[in-house]
């Protein structure tokens, strides 16, 4: 598990001490609003924090735990921490800060109506408000127009809450500030709708992100490429290419003045800013009523601001120390005649709200700038990558001074969860061209488990813990503060600069070593239980009635600093015998043991849990981790009990069924055809010309494998002569890359959007009740369409040829019957099957309808392709 590799937009030295001390000085604030991450304009957010400077955020309503993923097998959670990880990306590149809101992306939904029924919709709204309210933004822009043309529910509501949220922001009669964490009202000025509902002749504003920055060597759009393409889950690698490239925003409604009433734009508007009639100088504070000591520095911030931005020079960094320092200082001082201040800056409400936030965020950028140009550079190591919780770590805090002038440790203080340890080591000054390291002792309170999934989730909203208070309401801290700003570790060191005191803040604190075949390696610090327990997976099938022999193996993983024995045991449901109960094995420090277990007995049909846990020393383990480790992102470890639920299910699997499977994306499929018996041989495509398919019944293509994998593409005939040959091919989902001459055996076409059934719980019509595939070797009736999760069918094809026969029909509610489901075929001896059911989610969950169903296509024969369509039978809806 390593750190994410930096990249080539996160400049060093010259470049990004340039853009710091720019930095330094504007005030404004932008918010964006979407649904999902990738649904933000990144030209836009460049533009504004690079080009411009102004502090930007993107709130996404959701973290994308819905969607597929094409990097990997992750869904669900471990998709959701995957897209957080790559929005957090993102803004490392384009500048802009994150937010979320605790909606968990349930799938694709059709509209705004429809994703009510899963999202309450003032707890959403009330989580929009909060963001704002915390934020203070001078302009919010919605990436959609809160219409059905936004094409996806989750994007026409997210365009809906922006819009709402902007004026009840202000409203404290309906969001008092006990409703949202502390945050006391905020009116932004304007409102806008994105470049991606409005067509850019009716655009108020239109800007170049083209436009070249010569200190970053690069013009806003391929930055904003480079952070665009961080969504490699989602697929969006795009090239960055230069020359004018024009975003616009269409302004909807505004406040003509701070505090004012809201009205509607007239849709004439042409500005040549989004803050056109909006004083977004520091001048605009010169009406607030401050102590005589805080105006004096709040007077004197304009001049010594300036002083800093002339005083820059990237070949001589020193000069714009001293200016730099006199910026933070005067920052910290016009703060603190603040009376609200005291409080904490939530108390801070209208134009002096407006003035702590802005002043928050002048101080934060001038000492960042400060430590660039003073050269200085702290790192805090870790003596090991984890830390079993309860136990304490060294750290080890090294202070570099690679400037001119002498500069002075003051103190230190670590900190993880809720505990914070004192660094050890006097005050001291740090010579230039020397380093100082002292050390301290971490206590780790609690796993690095993604905050928001502390708790189970609540429906279709995360269960978030409100651990703090905010002006004495309780509050998630982390839903305020923004995604950006969360740290599972930190050191946090005060120095003195050129007589200025300023804190210098690593996160996370990091193990790091050298590998011979990568170099320099980081892993961030974690928290973990003494010993975590893990099984293999969370969910497995198990033939309902038959004989039952498998392995189980429990892996434990030690995060304890001596040798460990360890007695492990398996709690098996009733029916089921183990070899041996428990066993004792030993752990190495900071290493793994595998103990395996035999299961032999039977299981009545249902739902039954498999548990194991761990004693040593007294202590019961019973939680572990997965780890998931791209090079793009921060690596995750997500952490859940271990059990497995055995789902045993009534399924008749024929004893000539031999599966060749050639993997797709997202795909968890292979591993629950072995749970149910049926031998699986997971092929490369690339090899497909050499290999001898003969030994197999059927042939079967995970889903998007044709979008994925070129190999697939080039050797697509040999796919389709093995059905020819007399062998049966499956074919699950794909994109518009199905519609493709020569991917199916006959054509079909697709519509943008593709068409899909999006109710789980959609009523199913049995077009064919004598179709093969509707009775055996499993006869399906409507018990087969219960408990299915998130969907029935996506990207289902609009129109097929009439070689296609299709036994069953479907849609939601109030559109027309899509066929689509389930395409079958006879092609030469043998049979071609298209499906667009979601057997990708269905079996990795449990289901046992669609594990039947799946039998049933996967020993699919040419009779399966016969008979007309006779009247629908209907399966009605669960």
């Amino acid at each position: 598990m390593v750190a994410p590799r930096l990249l080539p937009g996160q400049e060093r030295g010259a470049a990004a001490l340039g853009d710091a001390v720019r930095a330094v000085g504007p005030s404004a604030r932008v918010l964006v609003v979407g649904a999902h991450p990738d649904d933000e304009d990144t030209q836009l957010i460049t533009w504004l924090a690079k080009g411009h400077h102004v502090e930007t955020a993107y709130l996404s309503l959701t973290r994308g735990d819905g969607g597929q993923n094409l990097i990997g097998n992750e869904l669900g959670n471990g998709l959701g921490a995957i897209r957080t990880e790559e929005l957090l990306a993102a803004r490392r590149l384009d500048g802009g800060r994150q937010y979320f809101t605790r909606a968990y992306d349930f799938g694709f939904s059709k509209s705004a109506e429809e994703t009510l029924k899963h999202w309450p919709r003032e707890q959403l709204l009330r989580d929009v408000v909060t963001v704002i309210r915390a934020f203070r933004p001078t302009v919010i822009v919605a990436m959609f127009s809160g219409t059905p043309a936004d094409g996806h529910g989750h994007h026409q509501l997210s365009g809906i809450l922006a819009r709402e949220a902007f004026d009840a922001a202000a409203d404290t009669v309906r969001f008092p500030r006990s409703m949202t964490m502390g945050m006391g009202a905020w009116a932004p000025r304007k409102f806008f709708r994105g470049a991606y509902t409005t067509p850019r002749p009716q655009a108020t504003v239109v800007f170049n992100t083209g436009e070249y920055n010569p200190v970053l060597g690069r013009s806003y759009a391929e930055l904003a490429s480079e952070s665009r393409s961080q969504h490699l889950s989602q697929g969006f690698g795009i090239l960055q290419n230069k020359g004018v490239r024009f975003d616009h925003v269409k302004l909807e409604a505004l406040r003509a003045t701070a505090g004012g009433s809201v009205q509607a734009a007239t849709g004439a508007e042409r500005d040549a800013s989004i803050f056109t009639g909006i004083d977004t100088s520091w001048s605009r504070f010169t009406a607030v009523r401050l102590s005589p000591d805080s105006r004096s520095a709040l007077d004197s911030l304009g001049g010594a601001i300036a002083a800093s931005q002339r005083a820059l020079d990237v070949f001589d960094p020193q000069r714009v120390v001293a200016p730099l320092a006199t910026v933070a200082r005067l920052a910290v001082k016009a703060r603190l005649g603040f009376e609200c201040e005291e409080k904490g800056i939530a108390e801070c409400a209208g134009e002096l709200g407006d003035l702590a936030v802005s002043l928050e965020t002048l101080h934060r950028r001038a000492t960042e700038a400060l430590l660039q140009a003073a050269g200085v550079a702290v790192e805090a190591t870790a003596d090991r990558e984890r830390v079993a919780v309860g136990d304490s770590v060294e750290v080890t805090v090294n202070l570099f001074n690679r400037g001119r002038a002498p500069i002075s440790y003051q103190w230190g203080v670590l900190e993880q969860g809720r505990t914070l340890s004192r660094i050890g080591g006097a005050s001291a000054e740090i010579a230039p061209d020397s380093s100082l390291k002292v050390k301290g002792q971490l206590l780790v309170d609690r796993t690095s488990n993604p905050w928001w999934l502390t708790r189970p989730r609540k429906g279709d909203v995360f269960d978030l813990v409100a651990r703090d208070t905010i002006a004495g309401v309780p509050a998630v801290k982390e839903l305020v503060i923004g995604e950006d700003r969360v740290a599972t570790s930190t050191a946090d060191i005060r120095l003195g600069i050129a007589g200025t005191e300023v804190n210098a803040i690593v996160s996370p604190v990091i193990y790091r070593f050298a590998d011979p075949a990568r170099g320099e390696v980081h892993r961030p610090l974690a928290g973990s239980p003494g010993l975590a327990v893990n099984l293999e997976r969370e969910v497995e099938y198990a033939p309902a009635g038959a004989s039952i022999d498998r392995t189980v193996q429990v892996r434990v993983v030690s995060a304890l600093r001596g040798v460990t024995d360890a007695k492990v045991t398996l709690e098996v449901p009733t029916g089921l015998r183990v070899d041996s109960v428990s066993r004792t094995v030993t752990v190495p420090p900071l290493g793994g043991a595998t103990v395996v277990f035999r299961l032999q007995g039977t299981l009545p049909a249902g739902r039954h849990a498999l548990r194991a846990f761990a004693e040593a020393g007294g202590v019961r383990y019973s939680a572990g981790y997965s780890t998931i480790e791209y090079a793009h992102i921060r690596p995750q470890r997500l952490y859940r009990e271990a059990v497995t639920t055995l789902v045993s299910t009534d399924v008749k699997v024929p004893a000539s069924l031999s599966i060749a499977y050639i993997q797709g994306v997202g795909d968890n499929v292979a591993p629950t055809l072995r749970q149910l018996g049926i031998p699986v041989t997971i092929i490369d495509p690339a090899e497909l010309p050499r290999l001898d398919l003969s030994k197999f019944s059927t042939l079967v293509v995970g889903p998007r494998a044709y979008e994925a994998n070129e190999s697939l593409v080039a050797n697509n005939a040999r796919v389709l002569d093995f059905a020819r040959r007399g062998g049966t091919v499956v074919v699950q989902y794909g994109q518009f890359e199905m519609a493709r001459p020569g991917i199916m055996p006959f054509p079909i076409t697709q519509t943008r959007p593709a068409d899909r059934v999006t109710e789980e719980d959609a009523a199913v019509r049995v077009l064919d009740p004598a179709s093969t595939l509707m009775a055996g070797p499993n006869r399906i009736d409507d018990r087969d369409f219960r408990d299915w999760v998130q969907e029935r069918a996506l990207y289902m094809p609009h129109t097929m040829d009439g070689q296609y026969h299709t036994p069953l029909s479907m849609n939601d509610t109030g559109e027309l019957p899509q066929d689509g489901a389930i395409m079958v075929a006879a092609l030469g001896k043998g049979t071609y099957v298209y499906t667009t059911l979601s057997f990708f989610r269905q079996l990795p969950a449990g289901v046992a309808g669609p594990a039947r169903l799946f039998v049933n296509v996967l020993a699919a024969d040419p009779r399966a392709a016969q008979g007309a369509k006779p009247p629908a039978a209907v399966v009605p809806k669960p």
